[in-house]
Order: C-alpha cells, then sequence, then structure tokens
C-alpha cells in the first residue's frame, strides 16, 4: 500500500467533513444526510456528546487533513521501507469525540493494518467515517478492522486508559511492542498579568468537552495573592455551560461533598475553585496552587512532566500552549510526548 494514496483518501475525508460543516442545516447529499443522523445517534448515546462540541471536533479534523498539513507533518519521517504491514491492536477511550482518530491516522499512514476496539461511549463516528475513507480508497478495507471481541491476531498495541486500566493493558499486552498511556492533565501557569481576553480564552481550554480530555486544564498554578476575581470575570461567558443536566449535576455533588467536609472553596455558580496539590479535578471543579519563586515551580512542573499533557503559558516554557489552544493540536503533538508515527514505522 502507497503511503501517497492513503494520504490522499484522507485529504478526501478532510473535504468531506469540511464540505459537511459549511452544509450541515441543509444537507443535501446521501453521505451529509448519513452522517448528520450519525451525529445525533452519537449525541443521544452519550450526552457529553454536545451538537457543539461534535462540531468542534469535526471542525478540528477538517482543519488538519490536508495535503499540505499532512505533507509537512510525514516529511520528517522516513516511510521508504517495504516491510511487510504489522496489525496494530489500538484501544480507544471514549470521553471526547474521535480521541483515538489520530492513532488510527499514524497507523494507516504507516502502511500498517488496524485493529480497532471502540469504547462504548464513541462506538459510532469512526465507523462512518471509515466508510467514506473506504468509499475513496477501497484497498483500505483490508487494512481496517473494527472488533468488540477479545483482541486477536495483533502485533503491536496502542491503548489509552486510567492508571488502573494501565495495568491491566501492562498485563496483557506487555510482551507486544506497545504504547500505553495512563491518566494526564493539564496545568495553566498564571503570571497576574494576563488581560481579559487570554483568561477568556483559557476558559476555551477549561471547559471545551466539559473538561473531559486530558489537555483540557484542571488545575492552575498561580502568584501568590493572585485576584481570582479577575479569572472569573473573564470566563463569565461560560456561563451556559451549567444548563448541561450532567455537567449540573457534577457541579451540585462536588460542591456539596467540599461544603459538607468544610473544605474551603470559591465558587461563581457554574466552577468551583479548590486549592489541591493534585492534578485531575472533579468535573465543574478547578485546582489551583499558589506559587512564590518561578524557578522553583518550573523544576517542580519538570519533574512531574510524567503526570502533564499541556502547560498553557505565555512565555514560560519552550513547548508552552497558547491560551485557548490546548483542543486544537497540530499532527506532531502526539499524546504523552510518544512519538506514534516512530513507533508504527520502526515495528
Amino acid at each position: 500500500m502507497e503511503q501517497s494514496s492513503t494520504l490522499q483518501a484522507f485529504v478526501k475525508l478532510g473535504s468531506f467533513l469540511f464540505n459537511y460543516l459549511v452544509e450541515k442545516n441543509n444537507p443535501n447529499t446521501g453521505p451529509f444526510q448519513d452522517f448528520k443522523g450519525v451525529l445525533l445517534k452519537a449525541e443521544a448515546q452519550n450526552s457529553w456528546f454536545t451538537p457543539e462540541n461534535l462540531e468542534f471536533s469535526i471542525q478540528q479534523w477538517a482543519n488538519m487533513l490536508t495535503e499540505n498539513n499532512l505533507n509537512k507533518w510525514l516529511e520528517v519521517y522516513d516511510s521508504t521501507s517495504k516491510k511487510k504491514p504489522k496489525t496494530v491492536a489500538i484501544i480507544m477511550a471514549g470521553n471526547i469525540p474521535l480521541v483515538g482518530f489520530h492513532d488510527f491516522l499514524c497507523v494507516l499512514l504507516s502502511g500498517n493494518k488496524v485493529l480497532v476496539k471502540l469504547s462504548s461511549n464513541d462506538r459510532l463516528l469512526l465507523p462512518f467515517l471509515t466508510e467514506i475513507l473506504v468509499a475513496n480508497a477501497p484497498y483500505l478495507k483490508g487494512y481496517i478492522q473494527f472488533t468488540e471481541e477479545k483482541l486477536e491476531g495483533f502485533d503491536a498495541v496502542i491503548a489509552t486508559g486510567s492508571n488502573n486500566t494501565s495495568r491491566y493493558f501492562e498485563y496483557y499486552f506487555g510482551k507486544y511492542p506497545n504504547i500505553i498511556r495512563k491518566n494526564r492533565n493539564s496545568v495553566a501557569v498564571l503570571s497576574g498579568n494576563e488581560n481579559q481576553d487570554e483568561l477568556k480564552a483559557l476558559g476555551n481550554d477549561v471547559f471545551r468537552y466539559y473538561g473531559l480530555g486530558c489537555r483540557n486544564v484542571s488545575k492552575l498554578y498561580v502568584p501568590k495573592g493572585y485576584d481570582f476575581d479577575k479569572f472569573y470575570t473573564a470566563i463569565f461567558g461560560f456561563q451556559d455551560i451549567i444548563n448541561q443536566n450532567k455537567y449540573a449535576n457534577n457541579y451540585d455533588y462536588n460542591k456539596a461533598v467540599y461544603l459538607m467536609s468544610n473544605i474551603k472553596i470559591m465558587d461563581n455558580g457554574f466552577l468551583v475553585l479548590k486549592e489541591d496539590e493534585g492534578f485531575s479535578s472533579p468535573i465543574a471543579c478547578l485546582f489551583y496552587e499558589f506559587y512564590e519563586d518561578k524557578s522553583i515551580l518550573k523544576k517542580d512542573l519538570k519533574n512531574k512532566s510524567e503526570q502533564i499533557q499541556c502547560i498553557v503559558s505565555k512565555g514560560w516554557f519552550d513547548d508552552e500552549i497558547p491560551f485557548g489552544q490546548t483542543q486544537s493540536p497540530d499532527l506532531n503533538d502526539y499524546a504523552d510526548g510518544v512519538d506514534t508515527l516512530d513507533f508504527l514505522l520502526n515495528l
């Protein structure tokens, strides 16, 4: 299988996604109508998958799946090898829409075959997009398989889950070449000099996908004496998030637990702020921690790098993410910092 042919199939898929967004209010062709139906079913199956978040995910992939972006990403790799394709099993998470699509893309562009075990929370979107992909490149049908059964007949594994499930994955798949991902969270480091536009953009990093993604900011590092009113004022425009029932239930529950435990919190009616050294804050909550010395904080975050997916800041770190951009990664922004494509090309 030629990489260039597969690349063109993904470019056509990107065009399909882009054109769907243009026509979504009046889909006039069969595939667009079918996709709209799949999106409605995905929303009904998983109420975290709101129309807004589904559309955002589709837009991100429409932006990335262009010929220019794909070629620019791939040009740094030596993909000239004609090795026999290996079968790579992917165990996908389902916390946000199409969260496993990047692994799926990497496997096929590396010339390997993919065996997909979908999450029960996101089992409709990728199979439909695969149909569009195969319609443009029929040979890919022999390279893609979905299964709900026990995984068998594979040569390598990519598995994404929690710290608990990672132990299971390591036990069963440790003898195979693997990438096994654990819990990670993202943080924001504030200097106290951010303007309202920057803090508002940070709200997107906190609230997009209801904070369920590993790239969502779940903790703030703020200077001693930080004025949280500035932050709360900037994010007030996100207040409608409380109208989502599951989010509201989590907000009410977590707030009640903190109050009953006499834990000091701050609250604006849709987001609880709690001082905490941990990274993984509950839904509708955001942890924060004060710092006094910039160099000590940078050293501390470096020591905890295996727990951190992204750092949002301005002028602090070489690999920092700008405010508002955590959920718009580039193709070479690999989960956990592990180069998935390099791993697959060297199987």
